[in-house]
């Protein structure tokens, strides 16, 4: 490999990277919504604490701020959001590997 081939490579290889990690950036955000009053970021540890839920209950938002929600009803919206952006994700992130 000569040295032309080699930068060419090292190029690729960083765009790539760096292409992945902003894709990771903007689902992040979208992950985050409002909801009754408080901003949440849909998630694993968000769907656990609802999980352990039941009825309406009080809970902290992204601010810390305490926010009354019914656990099940915001559970399957939590959800859905979830499941949707990182679908969403997933095919974008195949399409970038077919790139490389």
């Amino acid at each position: 490999m000569d040295t032309n081939e080699l930068i060419s490579h090292s190029r690729a290889r960083f765009d790539h990277a760096t292409a992945r990690r902003v894709l990771k950036e903007k689902y992040q955000a979208k992950f985050t919504f409002a909801h009754a009053g408080g901003l949440w970021q849909a998630g694993p540890e968000l769907l656990t604490t609802l999980k352990c839920c039941a009825g309406d209950v009080v809970i902290l938002d992204l601010y810390e701020a305490p926010v009354q929600v019914n656990a099940e009803e915001f559970r399957e919206q939590v959800l859905q959001r979830w499941q949707e952006q990182l679908n969403a994700w997933l095919v974008e992130y195949e399409e970038l590997n077919k790139k490389r």
